[in-house]
């Protein structure tokens, strides 16, 4: 097998186990409101968080070098784990991938003044044609429009955000910095809100907030050697693959079906988003690659960010090749 196969192999099976964990998210949903599954699945994260901060070996504090755009992620992403968490647990599950699969549409818009990245006549129309499809997906003065589609457009624009900032201030910081200050004001924001909304869980539905907790970080470690061993261009379509999963997950647990609209927009949206990618996967399209090194997944906001793994990864085995 070669490396590219490998690595899409990789890919797709971290998506699936992604898509699983998302599955695990709307069936909590249905019972509990979004900060209490948050909160528990963040409390369950923080031993897993602990131990990649014991292995990064890279000198320095946890005191951010960018600290507004630092605080202005972390905003973003208890903004997108909110928004997620009850789009799931609210829309069929092949309808909320889709309008989250405009992530990198957004990505792209949001580089443009905070990277400075110039999107030339081809990229600007596909970023075009997958709006048009999410506004498919959408259906505007529609009675079926309801505040969990807002909520997944929320979730894509928060992550979308978040992910520009990382691919912003990602160079100056530490991995382990960028990616505890959102644990942390998860926890906080969650455990204030956790008062109002607490419902009792039995021991079951707390093992299934640790299943949230330790499929995100499993998937990002499968996505980390999927990276490696296969080119970007190869790796990142493979989240589309997700929709096939949310298709028969929600045929087979919940009941759903895909409408034709949800399913016109998908392929708009998944085609305008492959362009994108493969565009930016030539060396003279892209001076900044916003999407392809982003490497992060269109979800909840609490999966692991896999390019802050990889950088973690990477330095751990120059260090070793060193000693």
């Amino acid at each position: 097998m070669g490396p590219n196969a490998k690595g899409a192999l990789l890919s797709l099976t971290a998506f699936g186990i992604y898509a699983t964990h998302d599955v695990v998210i709307k069936t909590l949903g249905a019972i509990y409101a979004p900060p209490q599954i948050i909160f528990f699945s963040v409390i369950l994260s923080f031993p897993l968080a602990i131990f990649a901060i014991m292995r990064d070996s890279e000198p320095g504090t946890l005191i951010p070098v960018h600290p507004r755009w630092m605080a202005a992620r972390t905003v973003s992403v208890v903004l997108n784990a909110l928004a997620g968490f009850y789009a799931f647990s609210v829309l069929p599950l092949a309808q909320t991938y889709t309008i989250l699969f405009a992530m990198p549409l957004l990505i792209t818009l949001l580089a443009i003044p905070m990277l400075g990245e110039k999107v030339r006549l081809r990229r600007g129309l596909a970023v075009l044609a997958g709006l048009i499809g999410v506004l498919v997906v959408l259906r505007p003065g529609s009675a079926h429009l309801g505040l969990g589609h807002l909520a997944a457009l929320g979730a894509a624009t928060c992550g979308a955000f978040s992910s520009v900032v990382v691919r912003k201030i990602g160079p100056d910081e530490r991995p382990v910095t960028i990616m505890i200050y959102p644990m942390i004001a998860n926890f906080v924001v969650m455990g204030c809100a956790l008062p109002f909304v607490y419902h009792p869980m039995p021991i079951e539905h707390i093992g299934m907030a640790g299943i949230i907790a330790a499929f995100s970080w499993t998937a990002g470690l499968i996505m980390i050697a999927a990276y490696r061993h296969g080119e970007a261009v190869i790796v990142a379509p493979m989240q589309y693959s997700q929709i096939l999963w949310a298709t028969v997950y929600g045929a087979l647990l919940f009941n759903e079906g895909v409408d034709r609209a949800t399913a016109l927009g998908a392929a708009i949206i998944i085609a305008s988003g492959l362009y994108i990618v493969l565009r930016e996967g030539r060396s003279d399209a892209s001076a900044n690659r916003p999407v392809l090194e982003a490497r992060v997944r269109a979800g909840t906001g609490t999966s692991a960010i896999v390019s802050l793994w990889q950088r973690m990864s990477e330095r751990r085995a120059r260090t070793h090749a060193q000693d």
